[in-house]
């Protein structure tokens, strides 16, 4: 099975009192600039954004500093995404970390029918598209990822089912020893506070971030302890000071972090 990989089991899900997530009713527009083109769900708010020159570029501040995680954990074996867009971080992922296997979860089947404008490969060995409602699907896995990045935003913001304490428990539980969660929260949002103390709560205090690295969007990253791990070490060298401390070095070290995995890419002769 596709997702048993190393040390996965699957549970049926449990009963939550927390509201599954629902499809708005703001259909996902795509639109076309010169060389850019990104996905809407409503006029002016971007979502996900691509070069049609350079499909797996990423474009947007907030999916490079997301990629922050290869600094703690830089060969996950399974990576799993909330959240499609327009693929960016799957399509970067995908081609610039082949020794990982890709499961994204999307809800909304009108998203998912517009991978092909955007560049997002078909379902492979290595690559998974699976429409379901996240939220759900997380409390089923355990230990079966060593990367979560949770991206799950629709029209109205950031679901309140991803941002509940049960979620995020089932996210530590979906995750293996020494896994990293990724969560893009916007900073302005009223329940951040709330959601940051859970997300500190459910990982034992194990969460850090990168001051200013993407503007309002706020990555929080979250390790699973258990016993040491390389992950955990470079958690606590963040939390000390918030990354570099600056804001402009952070950015600059996001955009490190993928011109190297580029340039690895690029040694290594893989098309």
């Amino acid at each position: 099975m596709w997702l048993t990989g190393r040390h996965a089991t699957i549970k049926r899900p449990r009963k939550s009192t927390i509201r599954p997530l629902t499809q708005s009713s703001h259909r996902p527009q795509v639109r076309t600039r010169g060389d850019k083109r990104s996905l809407e769900f409503q006029p002016g708010m971007i979502q996900s954004e691509m070069r049609l020159s350079r499909p797996d570029d990423l474009v947007l501040s907030y999916a490079r500093a997301m990629m922050c995680f290869v600094l703690f954990h830089p060969r996950p074996e399974h990576i799993v995404m909330v959240g499609l867009g327009g693929g960016s971080l799957a399509k970067f992922c995908y081609r610039y970390l082949p020794h990982s296997r890709i499961t994204v979860l999307e809800l909304r089947a009108d998203v998912i029918a517009l991978r092909e404008q955007f560049a997002i490969p078909r379902d492979n060995a290595r690559f998974r598209i699976i429409q379901a409602d996240a939220a759900a699907y997380m409390a089923t896995l355990s230990g079966a990822a060593d990367v979560l990045l949770v991206d799950g935003f629709d029209a109205d913001g950031l679901p309140p089912a991803l941002g509940s304490a049960s979620f995020y428990a089932d996210c530590r539980r979906a995750l293996r020893p020494g896994g990293v969660m990724v969560a893009n929260i916007f900073s302005y949002d009223p329940q951040y506070g709330p959601m940051l103390r859970r997300l500190r709560e459910t990982f034992q205090g194990r969460i850090c971030w990168f001051r200013g690295i993407a503007g309002n969007n706020r990555i929080l990253f979250a390790v699973k302890g258990g016993k040491p791990s390389p992950a955990l070490v470079m958690q606590q060298k963040v939390a000390r000071s918030h990354g570099l401390g600056f804001a402009l070095l952070n950015r600059l070290l996001a955009h490190w972090i993928v011109l190297r995995l580029r340039w690895n890419h690029a040694k290594s002769g893989v098309g």
